[in-house]
């Protein structure tokens, strides 16, 4: 994934409201399962750096033309780099390939030359965001009061369903866990390993961020697809957005941002086979 797009970023809860409920187990202990699962993306968030995949992005703001564009995402000396690699689904030319290779070469030798103050500026911008994702994480477990309500297969996993409403006096650490206080989800949650298997979510009430009084609204809709990729770790193979934000109450904006994520190796081999 890039650069959040949204502070909720990939730390969600799931909806899926009105789906058949199947028996739930009596014994299962769902504040457990919760810190288990917690865990277990804490694990996944620590070794997203060290792989490389690529992105399919479609998004579309209101009324306009979807845009479309493929990205090879690295990691380069501490921080993402997005490689151009296809638009509206059509590969680069040789040409234009030959020139984005160009581009990865220079940026590297770039990053590889930069003083030590620009480094430090890009490395924490990278880890700014990455920082605003774990922070949603953190709270997640603190946030929601939690109930099972049922266990079910899920695209090939076994899985725990489990509702998510706000809890009642919660008080957000940041501003941006604010939003916590307003959605409302359903997680389905592998039973053998505890990951996130899908995570849907949606504002519930409007809530206001920074000085210049951004109102996300209901209608915001967030969903998380997740899957292994191997080591025990697992990665987002498909993120999607239905924003209604408003600034000052006079600027709103109503766009849909669908991203798929595939191949993921080992970003140490992906980028010697590139600068080869």
């Amino acid at each position: 994934m890039r650069a959040s797009r949204f502070f909720v970023g990939t730390w969600l809860l799931t909806l899926g409201f009105g789906l058949p409920f199947c028996a739930v187990a009596a014994s299962v202990n769902v504040e457990q399962i919760v810190q288990r699962s917690v865990a277990a993306n804490e694990a996944d968030w620590k070794a997203a750096p060290k792989y490389a995949f690529i992105e399919h992005d479609v998004i579309t703001k209101r009324g306009g033309t979807p845009t479309i564009k493929t990205y090879q995402v690295l990691m380069i000396d501490g921080s993402q780099y997005n490689r151009l690699i296809a638009i509206n689904n059509c590969p680069l030319t040789a040409s234009e390939n030959a020139e984005d290779e160009k581009k990865l070469k220079l940026e590297i030798a770039r990053r590889e030359h930069e003083s030590a103050r620009q480094h430090a500026r890009r490395i924490e911008k990278y880890e700014h965001d990455r920082r605003q994702d774990h922070e949603m994480m953190n709270e997640m477990a603190e946030a929601f009061a939690y109930r099972l309500v049922g266990e079910e297969t899920f695209d090939g996993h076994s899985v725990y369903v489990l509702d998510a409403l706000p809890k009642p006096g919660f008080e957000p650490h940041s501003r941006e866990t604010r939003v916590l206080t307003s959605m409302r989800g359903r997680m389905w949650i592998d039973k053998e390993t505890c990951q996130w298997v899908k995570v849907v979510a949606e504002v519930i009430k409007p809530v206001e961020f920074g000085l210049f009084l951004a109102k996300v609204g209901p209608g915001t809709r967030f969903e998380l697809e997740q899957q292994p990729v191997g080591d025990g770790i697992w990665m987002p193979t498909h993120f999607s957005t239905n924003v209604n934000a408003s600034v000052l109450g006079f600027y709103s904006e109503n766009s849909t941002d669908d991203e798929t994520y595939s191949h993921y190796q080992p970003n140490r081999v992906v980028l010697a086979e590139l600068i080869k």
